[in-house]
Formats: structure tokens, C-alpha cells, sequence
């Protein structure tokens, strides 16, 4: 069974800052794309950063420059920096990976329970 777990959310003020963290634990053979995605009231899931093993990255536009996505291949993590916050950044975030698990052939995703982020202007 493979599980991410998120932690990091909370409460901020606009200009503040929140580190968001998910680890991935089971019986994991690779994972190949980690990523955070989020959810706000009304809207659809959306990428927000996304990362490859070999630490190639990608941002949605809207927080290029503000947030850092950030990965340890060996611990099975995935962090997500987020800086200068606004109001339009609250959502739920949650946590995606690529896994290939012990006794498949191919990658499934897979998507943490979400954490939630407010930015209070």
C-alpha cells in the first residue's frame, strides 16, 4: 500500500510565507513525477509545480517566482516553498506522485488527503 501524507498548511498573512511538505511511504520501486496541485472553493485542480527525479521543475505561471518545489529522492519527499502569499493562493493543496509499486509494471498516481492553505489579506 502507498500513502502521501502532507503537513505544512495553515493560516498567513498576505507577504507571509508556508512550507508544505509530503512524504511517500509503501512499497515504493521509483517514483518518477512528484507534484503539488490545489483545489479552491468553486475551481478546478490545478497544477501549481511539478518535478522529475533528475530535478527538472515546472510552475504554473502564477507563482513563478514565489514558489520553489523542491525533492529528496532518496527519503521519498517532496516540498513545496511558498513565499510573498497572496489571498488568491488559498486553496486546498495536495500532494501528487507517479509510483511504481512493488509487484506492478507501471506507474500509477497517486494523491495525498490535501492540506489547507488561507492567506488573509
Amino acid at each position: 500500500q502507498v500513502q502521501l501524507v502532507e503537513s505544512g498548511g495553515g493560516l498567513v498573512q498576505a507577504g507571509g510565507s508556508l512550507r508544505l511538505s509530503c512524504a511517500a511511504s509503501g512499497s515504493i520501486v521509483s517514483i518518477n513525477v512528484m507534484a503539488w496541485y490545489r483545489q479552491a472553493p468553486g475551481a478546478q485542480r490545478e497544477l501549481v509545480a511539478s518535478i522529475l527525479g533528475g530535478g527538472s521543475t515546472n510552475y504554473a505561471d502564477s507563482v513563478k517566482g514565489r514558489f520553489t518545489i523542491s525533492r529528496d529522492t532518496v527519503k521519498n519527499t517532496v516540498a513545496l516553498q511558498m513565499n510573498s502569499l497572496k489571498p488568491e493562493d488559498t486553496a486546498v493543496y495536495y500532494c501528487n506522485a507517479n509510483i511504481r509499486a512493488s509487484g506492478r509494471a507501471g506507474y500509477l498516481g497517486y494523491w495525498g488527503q490535501g492540506t489547507q492553505v488561507t492567506v488573509s489579506s
